[in-house]
C-alpha cells in the first residue's frame, strides 16, 4: 500500500532547537537552544528584507502612477511650454518605469531565495496532519519542576537498561525495529537521559562512546522536533523521520551531521566544566581537612613563611627554628608563630592551653625554654 505521506515535503528541513525547557537534572540548561537565537536573528532579517522591498516596490508604483498622470494632462495642450514639460515628463516616466521592474526583479529573487531556505520549527506547517485524530498530542496542564524530575527519575528508574541499549545502536533500521518494539522510550526522559549519558562517557573518557550515544540523542531529538512541528504523539511520527533519514538528500543529511557536531561540542564543554567543578571542590575538601586548629591552611602559612623558617620544617629542627626566631623581630616573631599554631605547623605542649592570647605569648616567649618539648608537624 502506498503511504499518502508526501515526505518530499521534508527535503529542506532544519531542526536544531528545542523551545521547551529541559529536565532540571540536565547539566544544559535546554536541549538543543545554541543555535536557535542566530537562526531566529536570520530569519527576521530575511522578513524585513523583503518588507522594505514590498515598500519600495509599493512607492515605486505610486510615483509611475502620479507621472503617467501628469504625461496625459501634458498631452493635451499644445503650447511650447507644455511640449517642453511632456518632453522631461515622459522621460522621468521612462525612467520610473525602468526602476520599478528593478524593484520587482529584486522582490522576485527575494521569494525565490525564500523557497530555497530550509525549514525549520519556526517554519513548518503546523496543520499538515491535525486531522490524524487518533495520532493528536491533547493539550496538558503544565507540569511543575518538582513533578518533571518525578516523572523523569520513575521513568529511568523502570527504563534504564532499554535506553542504555537504544544509545548503544549504530544502524537506522536496528533503531527504527528497537523503536516499534519499544514505543514508550520515544520521548522527552529518553532524549534527556542520552544527554546525561554522553556527558557521564565524556568525564569518562570514553570519547567513542560518547559519540556513539551522541548520535542516537540526535535521533530522538529530531524525532521529537517532527512530532512538535506537526503536533502529534512522537510514538506516532518516528517511522517518518527513520523514512526521510534513510533516503535523505545531501543537504538533509549534512543538517542532521551538523546538528551532531554542534552537540558533541556542547557535550565536551559541559563534561569540561564539570571536571573543573569537581577539581575544584575536591582541592577545597583536601583544604577543609588541612586546616589548622585556627581556620588557617598549614600549606598556606608555610608558603608565607620567611625561607630560613620554612628550612626549619622542612628538616623538623627545633634548635634550629629556636636559632632563628631569636634573631626575627619579636612582633614579626609572634606573629608567625601565631599562623603556625592556628595552621597546625607548630602544635603547642598541654602547659600552654589556657587561652589563645596567654598560649601565643608562651609560645613565643618561652620557645627557648619549651623547644625541647614540642613537636613539628
Amino acid at each position: 500500500m502506498t503511504s499518502r505521506i508526501d515526505y518530499s515535503v521534508w527535503d529542506h528541513i532544519e531542526v536544531s532547537d528545542d523551545e521547551d525547557d529541559t529536565h532540571p537534572n540536565i547539566d544544559t540548561p535546554s536541549l538543543f537552544k545554541w543555535r536557535h537565537e542566530a537562526r531566529v536573528e536570520r530569519m527576521d532579517q530575511f522578513i524585513k528584507a523583503g518588507e522594505d522591498l514590498e515598500k519600495g516596490l509599493a512607492e515605486s508604483k505610486r510615483k509611475l502612477t502620479e507621472a503617467q498622470k501628469k504625461t496625459k494632462n501634458l498631452s493635451s495642450s499644445v503650447t511650447d511650454d507644455a511640449k517642453a514639460e511632456l518632453s522631461k515628463a515622459q522621460a522621468e516616466e521612462k525612467r520610473l518605469k525602468k526602476e520599478e521592474r528593478d524593484w520587482e526583479k529584486k522582490l522576485e529573487d527575494h521569494r525565490r531565495e525564500e523557497k530555497k531556505m530550509p525549514w525549520n520549527v519556526d517554519t513548518l506547517c503546523k496543520e499538515g496532519f491535525s486531522k490524524s485524530v487518533m495520532n493528536v498530542k491533547p493539550d496538558v496542564k503544565e507540569e511543575t519542576e518538582e513533578q518533571k524530575e518525578q516523572k523523569h527519575k520513575t521513568f529511568v528508574e523502570k527504563y534504564e537498561k532499554e535506553i542504555k541499549h537504544f544509545g548503544m545502536m549504530k544502524r537506522w533500521d536496528d533503531s527504527q525495529k528497537y523503536l516499534s518494539d519499544n514505543p514508550h522510550l520515544v520521548c522527552e526522559e529518553t532524549a534527556n537521559y542520552l544527554v546525561i549519558m554522553c556527558i557521564d562517557l565524556e568525564v569518562e573518557e570514553k570519547k567513542a562512546l560518547m559519540e556513539q550515544v551522541a548520535h542516537q540523542t540526535i535521533v530522538m531529538q529530531f524525532i521529537l522536533e517532527l512530532a512538535k512541528s506537526l503536533k502529534v504523539d512522537p510514538r506516532g511520527c518516528f517511522r517518518q523521520f527513520f523514512a526521510k533519514i534513510k533516503t535523505a538528500d545531501q543537504q538533509y543529511q549534512d543538517a542532521f551531521n551538523d546538528e551532531l557536531e554542534s552537540f558533541k561540542e556542547r557535550v565536551r564543554g559541559r563534561a569540561k566544566i564539570r571536571i573543573e567543578r569537581a577539581m575544584k571542590e575536591y582541592e577545597e575538601e583536601e583544604r577543609q581537612k588541612r586546616l589548622g586548629p585556627g581556620g588557617l591552611d598549614p600549606a598556606e602559612v608555610y608558603e608565607s613563611l620567611p625561607e630560613e623558617m620554612q628550612k626549619c620544617f622542612d628538616e623538623k629542627d627545633i634548635a634550629m627554628l629556636q636559632t632563628v626566631i631569636t634573631k626575627l623581630d619579636p612582633t614579626e616573631a609572634k606573629v608567625h608563630m601565631k599562623r603556625c599554631i592556628d595552621s597546625g605547623l607548630w602544635v603547642p605542649n598541654s602547659r600552654a592551653d589556657e587561652g589563645d592570647d596567654k598560649e601565643e605569648d608562651a609560645t613565643y616567649e618561652e620557645l627557648n625554654k619549651e623547644m625541647g618539648e614540642q613537636k613539628i608537624e
